[in-house]
């Protein structure tokens, strides 16, 4: 009886995770069942009807099994679930309805209505402690959060069986959500048709391995292979276990070690740290976020692939981007391109600004300025840049200045909100929002860097450099030391290569060392590019597994504590201890990077040989890979980092 509890019952101490053996005994009996499912005789004479029901039954003992593993993971969050899985259901087909009957407002308005719905469940269980807080320190008041679905549960159960003094946010609502948001718009915009079984549709919000950390599957991407029959060809066959193979090694072997022997124990408290020590555990955590999301990834999409789907690919090697745009088309795929599609692309682009920028805009400001309670110092230049917006883009400057400008300003603004916003679909904390506020700014600095020639590249580098030199003169403080070591170095870089433009202009120079230079120039960009992406990780994990009651301060003050002891003094006797005393650390590291930028084809090449192994040779070769894996296994399994999102 205990262990078909615990089989059955959901435990919050143990959720069903990819890394857990349970979870694999659960795989091999769902595949079981679905693999004799998939055998039964139908059609003519079979007794069991045509072929087509075959692909429903599948898609019916899918949505279940997607269902109780969901459950395992959120226990009763799985209504939630349920009620979005209905709730988009019936408006999308009312949708569709409005539009045949020609009737575009009450489709919108359906629309509005099923957004509501679904962001209002967002906001509530994601940013209810963050909204709380915002509102008492704007205002002075006293709120507290109060868990109103709890407080209908007491009414059905004992009194006093869940608190109503806490929100506890469900896995995966922010992946779930965005995926109900996708279609019923899609339906809107009449892209796809609406799902006339409400089982299908529920498999397609549910399917278990993307649930709760994605990639986000859009409707249009996933709906049309609900309805094609299954195919596994014996190389699918392969891949797909290496994507699998894959995952767990980057999740347990490299997320988990560098995690569990280093990061965890400098960001939990930096200023048991020296500076390095902070800097490299910074640099550590990029590849360790990289390698625990992209691991979740990889093994989702091998598993669907087992099953016959195919989910979208989330990670394009991200370290080797060249600039931060370039970053995040790599980066989180799944989310960029629902971003882009969904918010990015309404708000105008790069066609235009419309109420949407201006409101953001100024939401961003009048709340940034009331909770730092710089009034005038952030409102007053911020009403002169809309002002400055406005006048230039009104229709005499527009005639004069031609479209490529205006492009370039509307991409700015309204790509600056996506990254924004993006980093408040992350978490509920204040540093989430300035690392996707940090993000957009990297992101215009780079397209304005691009568009500068050489003269001006060199001269604006060289005033800041010497601007951050009187600042750390004058005012000596951590955070302008570490800015203007960066900026310093950037400006070497520069200065080598703005001597090599001057020389190289009037003269024709070498092909090899043309060659050269371009790789240098490469390679330098995508340091710069990780270096930058590594500063903003800062205020990313900062706010990472946190009470939301105090992510806020918690968060705040963990990142003001690694950039004094990153930009304080530095104890360079340190270094070569840190570095002999964490040397499998350090070793996992270098090894992880370099393992990241081997050449795309070399990965395809040893990825296709894998699938191409004779299968008692991929056998062995499974076998002895588990067992490398969980040799790696820490006391205590961690769960994936996008779980909390």
């Amino acid at each position: 009886m205990d262990f078909l509890q615990y089989i059955l019952a959901f435990n919050s101490e143990s959720p069903l995770l990819f890394t857990q053996f349970y979870f694999w005994a659960f795989f091999a009996l769902v595949y079981a069942l679905f693999a004799l499912l998939l055998s039964l005789p139908f059609g003519k004479g079979s007794g069991l009807g045509s072929p087509y029901k075959k692909l429903h039954l599948r898609n019916i003992y899918l949505m279940f099994v997607s269902w109780f593993f969901y459950y395992k993971t959120s226990g009763l969050f799985l209504l939630i679930l349920a009620f979005v899985t209905l709730s988009d259901w019936i408006i999308a087909g009312r949708i569709k309805s409005a539009i045949s009957h020609h009737k575009p407002q009450i489709a919108k308005g359906l629309l509005c209505l099923s957004v509501i719905i679904d962001l209002g469940l967002l906001a509530y269980f994601k940013y209810a402690y963050f909204f709380t807080n915002m509102v008492n320190d704007l205002f002075g008041t006293g709120f507290r959060v109060f868990d109103i679905f709890a407080y209908i549960g007491n009414g059905f159960a004992e009194a006093g069986r869940f608190s109503v003094d806490t929100i506890v946010l469900p896995v995966g609502i922010s992946f779930y959500i965005f995926q109900v948001i996708s279609y019923t718009v899609d339906v809107y915009r009449g892209r796809i048709q609406p799902v006339k079984n409400i089982l299908d549709f529920g498999f397609y919000v549910s399917f278990f391995p993307q649930l709760v950390a994605g990639p986000i599957v859009r409707a249009e991407e996933f709906i049309p292979q609900l309805y094609k029959p299954f195919h596994l060809s014996r190389r699918v066959f392969g891949i797909a276990v290496f994507w699998i193979l894959n995952g767990l090694a980057k999740k347990i072997i490299m997320s988990d070690f560098l995690a569990v022997n280093l990061i965890d124990r400098v960001f939990n408290n930096p200023l048991l740290f020296s500076g390095f020590e902070n800097l490299f555990a910074l640099f550590a955590y990029s590849l360790q976020v990289y390698a625990d999301f992209s691991g979740y990834s990889d093994i989702a999409i091998g598993l669907a692939m087992l099953m016959g789907f195919y989910l979208p690919m989330n990670f394009n090697s991200p370290y080797k981007s060249q600039s931060p745009q370039e970053f995040w088309r790599r980066w989180h795929m799944s989310l960029g391109r629902w971003l882009k599609g969904y918010l990015y692309i309404p708000l105008g682009g790069n066609r235009k600004i419309g109420f949407g920028t201006y409101f953001w805009l100024s939401l961003i400001a009048f709340v940034s300025a009331a909770l730092t309670n710089w009034w005038w110092q952030i409102l007053v230049p911020f009403a002169l840049f809309m002002l400055v917006v406005a006048v230039i883009n009104s229709a005499p400057f527009r005639e004069r200045w031609g479209t490529g400008f205006y492009k370039l300003l509307y991409s700015n603004l309204n790509s600056f909100i996506t990254q924004v916003l993006g980093g408040l679909w992350h978490g509920a904390s204040w540093n989430f929002i300035i690392w996707g506020g940090i993000n957009g700014i990297g992101m215009i600095v780079e397209k304005i860097w691009r568009k500068m020639n050489w003269h001006l590249r060199f001269l604006s580098i060289t005033v800041l450099t010497f601007g951050l030199m009187a600042l750390d003169y004058f005012y000596a403080l951590p955070v302008w030391r570490l800015f203007l070591v960066w900026s310093a170095i950037i400006w070497i870089g520069t200065a080598i290569r703005y001597v090599y433009w001057l020389i190289t202009q009037d003269m024709t120079i070498n092909c090899q060392l043309s060659i050269i230079n371009s790789k240098l120039s490469k390679a330098w960009a995508i340091l710069q590019t990780f270096t930058f992406i590594t500063f903003t990780r800062l205020f990313f994990r900062s706010s990472s597994n946190l009470d939301p009651a105090t992510a806020n301060e918690v968060a705040w003050e963990t990142a003001r504590n690694m950039v004094n002891q990153i930009g304080g003094a530095w104890n360079n006797a340190i270094i070569p201890e840190f570095l002999w005393a964490y040397k499998y650390v350090v070793a996992m590291f270098v090894a992880g990077m370099l393992i990241h930028w081997l050449p795309t084809n070399w990965k395809r090449r040893y990825r296709l040989a894998f699938s191409a192994m004779p299968l008692w040779l991929m056998v062995i070769v499974v076998c002895l890979a588990i067992v490398v894996i969980y040799q790696f296994v820490t006391a205590e399994m961690q769960p994936f980092i996008y779980f909390q999102f």
